[in-house]
């Protein structure tokens, strides 16, 4: 068993990252309302670029 420790290294951080995940924070919305406010974000986004003269030098 010379692999003992690299399994148990390999455990160990893998239960480190799947508790990390779960520290997410969690907005209490639904993926379809989340879907919805994100497309709002979005098109807010496209329209403020729209907006944007487009002969400004960069």
């Amino acid at each position: 068993m010379t692999r003992g420790n690299q399994r148990e290294l390999a455990r160990q951080k893998n239960l480190k990252k799947s508790t990390d995940k779960s520290k997410k924070p969690d907005d209490g919305m639904s993926a379809a309302a989340r879907k919805q406010r994100d497309a709002e974000i979005m098109q807010q986004k496209q329209k403020k670029a729209a907006e944007k003269p487009k002969d400004e030098p960069k």
